[in-house]
């Protein structure tokens, strides 16, 4: 959460909010404690919804999570929250989404904190976010919106959102993304290997069409089905095309790991993502958004923020040993000459001490030729590297200044939209963590009594 929020924009359609729910029920009046102060869901009257605070009304249980209580205040507030901050504006259509989410959400950080506690007693460590965590975290996106922290909770409780609404959601993410990094971070290694296989993919797709995107993701099996994820996602996209801000949206109700980044995803080719994704990509132009596209685990709402032809270059980094003979020498000069590169290419491993062995065989000069796109090489150099793979070294190639051994020592896709080795290992350890969390949060589900009323 730490991109610009539109928080500043006020939800004046909250004001006219009804938001009935079948399970609210009246707390006894002589009922004493936080019930006693808090909030329910109304039955009727509007407005009343829109600006209750605390006290006005009474609050009910709606789920108990193991042996949390999730409260009819405490999904008021959440979905006040989700309006908010996602600026999207709330209609009678779209009020059980909402209040599904706020559900959902909730279910799922109390899971989190709970499983925290109990790892804290174990490893006598507390593992919750500090109240200074959460401040600072409020302070980075009170900075984003150009205000202060103390502004930004105003605005929010102008809106009838309590600050500790805002905490809560807070303290949950910062707690549980914490975990996930110290517990599985250090332990979790991206081998060359791996980063390997990605830049040959990378290269085997320089000349595809990319495409920069960013995503709104909604799982099947969180939203209850894929009927159900494909008319979230149909509910999200009336919001965003009246106006909501896409990466408002994405942070709150994404489930893909970018929705930290406002689902911004960045440049892709095809075959990254779905076939689904993929077939509506090229229907897209430029600042459009796709239809809801169904996926076997959920659906999608695709920006496409740009586009552009493929053409990637492919930069390598040569050495060489060299011969230097005139374009006139006689055959027999030419011949000997090779016949002497040939035996020095045997005891040569790619660029590993080139110069140091080449030292020693009189009559030839070795060096560093840099980095260069193959396209922009001598034809002859050209043609001999452009099949060539790191670590290998030419045959001998004739040119007018004599012959020459060409090592490869790096090979790499340049131009835009390329990632470097360390951008592709942050990514992949991202993926890595991302899916190390959504396993765990499954399997707390799984394990957990979770009743709703």
């Amino acid at each position: 959460m730490r991109s610009t929020h539109p928080l500043l924009a006020a939800a004046a359609a909250l004001a006219l909010l009804p938001l009935p729910l079948a399970h609210a029920q009246a707390t006894p009046p002589d009922a004493t404690g936080p019930a006693a102060s808090a909030q329910t869901l109304p039955a009727s009257g509007a407005a009343a919804v829109g600006r209750a605070q605390p006290g006005d009304m009474t609050e009910s249980v709606v789920a108990t999570v193991n042996d949390d209580v999730i409260s009819s205040f405490d999904i008021v507030q959440r979905m006040r929250l989700l309006v908010v901050t996602a600026g999207i504006q709330p209609t009678q259509q779209n009020l059980p989404a909402l209040q599904q989410e706020a559900i959902r959400s909730l279910i799922d950080e109390h899971l989190e904190l709970q499983d925290l506690r109990e790892e804290g007693k174990t490893q006598k460590f507390n593992l919750i976010a500090s109240d200074a965590e959460v401040e600072d975290e409020i302070s980075q996106i009170a900075r984003s919106n150009n205000t202060s922290a103390s502004q930004l909770l105003a605005q929010l409780a102008a809106q009838g959102v309590g600050p500790q609404t805002l905490k809560d959601q807070l303290r949950a993410e910062i707690s549980w993304r914490g975990w996930i990094r110290g517990r599985y971070g250090q332990r979790l290694e991206i081998g060359e290997d791996r980063i390997k296989a990605f830049q040959k993919r990378q290269e085997a797709d320089a000349n595809k069409p990319q495409y920069e995107i960013s995503e709104i993701f909604i799982d099947a099996s969180r939203a209850g089905g894929e009927a159900q994820a494909i008319q979230g996602a149909t509910e999200l996209l009336t919001q965003l095309k009246g106006g909501a801000p896409f990466a408002a949206v994405a942070r709150q109700f994404s489930n893909s790991p970018t929705a930290a980044n406002g689902g911004q995803v960045g440049w892709i080719t095809p075959g990254e993502m779905a076939p689904e994704v993929d077939a509506a990509l090229d229907n897209l132009r430029p600042g459009q958004l796709s239809d809801p596209i169904p996926v076997k685990d959920g659906a999608y709402i695709i920006l496409l923020q740009d586009r552009r032809a493929g053409g990637a270059t492919v930069v390598v980094h040569l050495e060489q040993v060299a011969i230097g003979l005139p374009k006139t020498a006689s055959q027999a000069e030419v011949d000997a000459a090779a016949a002497k590169l040939t035996a020095l290419r045997a005891k040569l491993h790619g660029c590993d001490g080139l110069e140091a062995i080449a030292d020693k065989v009189s009559g030839v000069s070795a060096g560093d030729l840099g980095e260069a796109e193959i396209k922009d090489l001598a034809p002859a150099f050209r043609d001999a590297v452009e099949p060539m793979k790191v670590g290998d070294v030419s045959d001998p190639i004739r040119t007018d200044a004599g012959l020459h051994l060409i090592a490869v020592c790096d090979r790499h896709l340049g131009g835009a939209g390329i990632l470097t080795p360390e951008q592709i290992k942050d990514r992949l350890f991202g993926e890595e963590l991302a899916m190390i969390s959504k396993r765990a949060l499954r399997d707390l589900r799984n394990q957990a009594t979770i009743e709703t009323r």
